[in-house]
């Protein structure tokens, strides 16, 4: 190998060690606000799922969250929501694979565990325009109320079908995001909601 090999071998070996190491660097000290913003997201998620909050900056959202919702080991992974003393509902976390990715979000349940108060999310990365609209309003907005049905799970149905209890429209042109979320809600729900019933929770 000439010396103008080793001169090019060695000049790129210290810009590819160089850029390593802004990118690490980089990366390390943004680590916490990455936190920070996925934890905002969840609390956010949590509060719009039950529909009855109001902030208008991420400091109001975490005083809200600390002031009304908290864990308890006896109700696993799900939040509980008190408002005067009085037990509201839980926030129940859920996450699976979407279509392309995953999609993780929090299903808000009644206090007797048979009525969803609301859905919201806080990662999707379904397909911008199709299954990406499963976060926005009026696709979320059906599940505001919604009876399930006696084991505890809910139905996706396609646009125009006459709906009965437990049953939501799912987004035309999303089908197999709207399968997914179908199923991930189906399984962490009815999981859920045996566990306490079973442990007389419920």
């Amino acid at each position: 190998m000439t010396s103008r090999s080793f001169y090019a071998v060695g000049y790129m070996f210290l810009i590819t060690a160089f850029f390593s190491t802004l990118i690490i660097g980089f990366a390390r000290g943004t680590q916490n606000r990455v936190l920070v913003n996925e934890r905002l997201a969840f609390e956010k998620a949590v509060l719009t799922s039950f529909g009855n909050f109001s902030y208008r900056t991420d400091a109001e959202v975490n005083r809200l969250f600390q002031e009304h919702l908290a864990q308890s080991p006896e109700y696993g992974k799900a939040w509980v929501y008190r408002k005067d003393g009085v037990l509201v509902g839980f926030a129940l976390p859920f996450e699976g694979k979407g279509f392309w990715a995953p999609i993780k979000g929090v299903a808000a349940v009644s206090s007797d565990g048979r009525t969803l108060l609301g859905l919201a999310f806080y990662e999707v990365n379904e397909t911008p325009g199709l299954g990406a609209r499963i976060a926005e309003p009026f696709f979320r907005r059906q599940f505001d109320g919604l009876r399930l049905r006696s084991e505890g799970l809910l139905e996706l149905k396609p646009e125009g079908t006459v709906l009965s209890e437990g049953q939501v429209h799912a987004i035309s042109g999303a089908t197999q995001t709207c399968v997914r979320l179908e199923a991930i809600l189906n399984e962490q729900l009815k999981d859920w909601l045996d566990t306490m019933r079973r442990e007389g929770r419920l």
